[in-house]
């Protein structure tokens, strides 16, 4: 392999795994960065997405159609959620972790249950192309893009909007943002199921790629919660870059000892970033700034 093939490869790979981790962490950045919420069901919003994406699809939906009904229900189901169980929990954080591991079960077994070990997955569309010896996937490209267009509309909403603005001030100071005239109920649903509606979304972007079985969802949640992690209270600040590491070390160890040792590598990388800047990297970059 020569150079400039090697560096090609390489380079596509850390697209794949920062795709991978920004995706699997934006909906979980607004939920728990954001709200606090211990969010266990996670996974299964995303799972809930790519269901709903593949069904669409294979009803003659097209795929990009498909994908978005899938996020736009697994927010309906987001809103859902937190009106009947999240909302009453709110001031018992520890109490969060065990409603939704119950609601992450529910929905697992339940799937399992009425449609199956299984569901019919969804071609990957585009094509690839050939680099060298290897063959590339084009989707898997589309992906990225898909990443930082996520990424830059979450700071927009959050930044630019009047929905954003209300959403940082309840969550900030709830009592003052009741104080003057915001209905904070509606704005704690809203910010809910735009947390749900992103994981639903990146499990219809990851329905193409993967085999659809009830329990997929674990296999986003560990990586977004490592990822919300490290990248610190400011979510919106810290999760592109906390992304861009672990991708950089996922990626290395992966291609030097495999998918396992890529595992064994992103964890060992936030033990280190946590023990060094325990406030995250946004805590980090904030503190450059000031």
């Amino acid at each position: 392999m020569d150079i400039a093939t090697f560096a090609f490869a390489a380079l596509y790979q850390f697209a794949d795994a920062f795709a991978f981790l920004v995706l699997s962490a934006c909906g979980l950045a607004v939920i728990f960065g954001m709200m606090g919420v211990i969010n266990l069901a996670h996974g299964e919003f995303i799972m809930c997405g790519a269901y709903v994406t593949a069904t669409a699809a294979h009803a003659g939906l097209p795929l990009p159609l498909a994908i978005l009904a899938g996020a736009l229900v697994s927010a309906l189901v987001g809103m859902l959620v937190e009106f009947v169980v999240v909302r009453h929990l709110y001031e018992r954080p520890l109490d969060t972790i065990v409603a939704t591991w119950g609601l992450s079960l529910i929905a697992t077994q339940g799937t399992l249950i009425v449609i199956g070990s299984t569901m019919a997955g969804v071609g990957t569309p585009f094509g690839s192309f050939q680099v060298g010896a290897y063959s590339y996937s084009i989707y898997r490209i589309v992906l990225f893009l898909a990443a930082l267009g996520v990424l830059g509309a979450l700071y927009a909403v959050f930044n630019w909007t009047s929905f954003g603005v209300k959403a940082r001030a309840t969550i900030q100071v709830p009592h003052m943002a009741d104080a003057l005239g915001v209905d904070t109920r509606w704005i704690y649903s809203l910010t809910f199921a735009c947390g749900a509606g992103l994981a639903g979304l990146a499990g219809g972007l990851y329905a193409p790629t993967m085999t659809l079985v009830p329990t997929m969802g674990a296999t986003f949640l560990m990586e977004a919660f490592v990822t919300v992690v490290i990248g610190g209270a400011d979510v919106f600040l810290g999760t592109a870059p906390a992304a861009a590491v672990l991708a950089v070390v996922k990626s290395a160890m992966t291609s030097w000892q495999g998918q396992l040792f890529g595992q064994i590598g992103l964890l060992v990388a936030v033990i280190i970033v946590v023990r060094v800047l325990p406030k995250g990297i946004s805590g980090f970059l904030l503190r450059e700034r000031t």
